[in-house]
């Protein structure tokens, strides 16, 4: 009999919608390495999707192709009726024309007046008017060409630096752009990137106020709160924590549940349905069992006291399990801090200014952020490793074999 897989059909759906998204533009060791599954394993998946067609909420189906067609259709209409001159540039007067000749910049600092008039006046007259030193102008005459070194080596890294700003969809500040830099290897303080970032308008997204989503059962028997806002753990599945979110799709909401692992921040399950019921939270949950390969006898799962999780088929399935429940206070965003968090940074990092149409595209731009926050974005409380180096600096081979 085949062993069953520890991929469950909403995540197996969901990546071949990935790699159909990525167009060929990505090979599926890239693709694979996000979902942190194997390569031949993601192809399998891709070749069965196009042998029975794409499953229900899985891929694009022709409605959101039809969707999306009428979204370009219209995007265009709108810049076929754009007004005239706004495009960057337009309107700049001519170079060589009265407003603006080549050659007449600004120059306010005392040793560029003095080198551009020094053939005229003399060095010594102009140093002598202008009351600086001659030996101070020959100085900075001599580092003109570690000047011009200096200028191009900050010329240089403000590319790369809008490099990683653009390719993390322009969410990283400062930290996180300094952490890649000295990830690929750079040696440079992290005052002179803020510098950099500052004089060239490179900013990240800042957080934003949240809505209240948590809907207590009053009736619900009363769990402790093992956590008492101590968001750390020593191991591995030794804490974890939940939460769920909504998202607006063209009228209707889609809802996203998780699982986190509070030693690796590493979001080990989620679900998404267009209900809120409990099964939303135990698919997940599930996901996030059979990911750390079944055996998570003792893990705390910590969340808030909405009606999902306070229900009885959600604790019988943490009894299935051997996990042990623990909640926070009602209407206190602190005692569930670590996934608010990642709710703060999913909607303003892969939500922000996004109307997403289509369930089938809301799905595949979260379930596209999910896998990046786990392979690839950089956290501050790792060291500025993503969870997935975080676990495999930190813990041993056989211990992340079990991690899906």
């Amino acid at each position: 009999m085949a062993r069953p897989s520890k991929y469950n059909v909403e995540f197996r759906s969901d990546a071949v919608a990935l790699w159909r998204a990525s167009a060929g533009r990505r090979t599926f060791k890239d693709v694979a390495a996000d979902l942190n599954v194997n390569p031949e394993t993601l192809r399998t998946w891709v070749r069965d999707a196009e042998n029975i067609g794409p499953e229900p909420g899985g891929g694009p189906g022709p409605e959101s192709t039809q969707a999306e067609l009428a979204r370009l259709r219209a995007e265009n209409a709108r810049l076929v009726r754009a007004e005239k001159g706004v495009a960057a540039g337009a309107g700049d007067p001519a170079p060589g024309g009265p407003v603006f000749c080549e050659g007449d910049e600004v120059k306010p600092r005392r040793w560029d007046f003095i080198s551009a008039n020094a053939d005229d006046f003399g060095v010594q007259r102009l140093c002598r008017v202008l009351q600086v030193s001659r030996s101070g102008y020959y100085r900075w005459t001599a580092g003109t060409e570690a000047r011009a070194r200096r200028q191009a080596e900050e010329d240089a890294l403000v590319e790369e630096i809008r490099g990683i700003h653009t390719e993390h969809k322009e969410t990283y500040g400062v930290l996180r752009i300094h952490a890649e830099l000295r990830g690929f290897g750079h040696t440079v303080n992290r005052k002179r990137v803020a510098r950099l970032m500052r004089e060239h308008g490179i900013v990240g997204r800042h957080l934003r106020r949240k809505k209240r989503t948590t809907v207590p059962d009053p009736v619900a028997p009363p769990v402790p709160d093992l956590l008492q806002r101590d968001f750390t753990a020593a191991a591995l599945d030794e804490r974890w924590c939940g939460d769920i979110t909504y998202i607006q799709v063209c009228g209707a909401w889609l809802y996203l549940a998780c699982v986190i692992d509070i030693r690796s921040r590493r979001v080990v399950g989620w679900s998404m349905a267009t209900h809120m019921r409990a099964e939303l939270v135990i698919h997940a949950l599930e996901a996030a069992v059979a990911a750390r390969g079944g055996n998570v006898t003792g893990v705390i799962f910590h969340a808030d006291r909405g009606a999902q999780y306070t229900s009885t088929a959600f604790a019988q399935v943490c009894d299935r399990y051997g996990i042990r429940r623990s909640m926070g206070r009602v209407g206190s965003s602190y005692d569930n801090a670590l996934a608010e968090s990642l709710w703060q940074s999913l909607k303003r990092e892969a939500m922000h200014r996004t109307l997403f149409r289509t369930m089938s595209q809301a799905r595949l731009e979260i379930f596209q952020w999910l896998t990046y926050y786990n392979a690839r974005r950089r956290h501050s409380a790792l060291g500025y490793l993503s969870p997935l180096e975080f676990e495999q600096q930190h813990h041993t081979p056989a211990k992340l074999s079990l991690a899906a």
